[in-house]
């Protein structure tokens, strides 16, 4: 028994040679709140979109492409369901990135740990949207298409574009990614093309998004921005030097939310 453990004391050592350290640190109070507080954000929206009342025949006939912003009038009466079926290619393309991390023999060790990651990065994105769409009010550009039948302008999911929940989602699961190889390769001279990577993905999606007729160009572009965030945000998150970040649920009076908070 005494020369096994020696033994095993001496090849345990070399075996670990063979592993490369997480660039991440975990913490299950942190990681519970985020996740916790991400589904029951989530969980409030989604019920709150599911009792948003419908367009009616006043409010859409008062409509007008000629009071839309200007970076978004352009696509008022845009239709397409071709183009609207064709960005789920991209965004389960997106959304499947980070599986590559479970073939990877760096970071196939670490799948726990950076599972849990994902899902507060497009938590933290999908918690933004809900909210956003169960309480702003804004028609879809389809609903300015002369071409569109009256009961399709008036359902209830027509009043959901702002924002744009896809490329949102899309954006989160590819910068993650990229943030994550970063991470741990700083040294790699493939960061560029996996940036470039991560950036076109996501905006695949908003092309056909906005080309379909589902959101405005400005819906695409704030999804776009809260899903590369998040995606981004949590990766630093966990990382060991920045344990003066901390990101946490927060209920007040009247709200609900989630707080950042860097010390320096």
């Amino acid at each position: 028994m005494k020369k096994i453990a020696l033994l095993f004391a001496l090849v345990l050592p070399y075996s670990l040679l063979g592993q490369k350290e997480s660039p991440y640190t975990t913490d299950f109070l942190t990681d519970a709140s985020l996740i916790g507080g991400a589904t029951v954000i989530n969980t409030w929206g989604l019920l709150v979109i599911k009792d948003k009342k419908p367009l009616t025949e006043e409010k859409l006939s008062a409509l007008n492409a000629e009071d839309i912003w200007f970076v978004d009038r352009w696509s008022a009466g845009n239709y397409d369901e071709k183009a609207s079926s064709a960005s789920d290619i991209p965004l389960y393309t997106s959304i499947a990135v980070p599986l590559i991390f479970a073939l990877n023999k760096d970071t196939r060790q670490h799948m726990g740990q950076l599972s849990i990651m994902y899902v507060e990065a497009v938590g933290l994105s999908l918690a933004t949207f809900t909210v956003s769409s169960g309480f702003i009010e804004k028609s879809r550009p389809k609903v300015y298409n002369p071409n569109l039948s009256l009961d399709e302008k008036l359902e209830s999911n027509n009043q959901r574009s702002f924002f744009s929940g896809h490329v949102a989602a899309a954006a989160a699961s590819t910068f993650f990614a990229a943030q994550v190889y970063a991470d741990f390769y700083p040294n790699s001279k493939a960061k560029p093309y996996i940036w470039a990577g991560a950036a076109l993905l996501p905006a695949a999606v908003g092309y056909y998004r906005v080309k379909g007729g589902n959101h405005f160009l400005s819906d695409a572009i704030v999804g776009y921005v809260i899903g590369a965030t998040s995606g981004i945000l949590i990766p630093r998150l966990h990382r060991r030097k920045d344990s003066n970040l901390k990101i946490a649920p927060e209920v007040g009076f009247g709200y609900q939310g989630i707080g950042i908070q860097y010390t320096f």
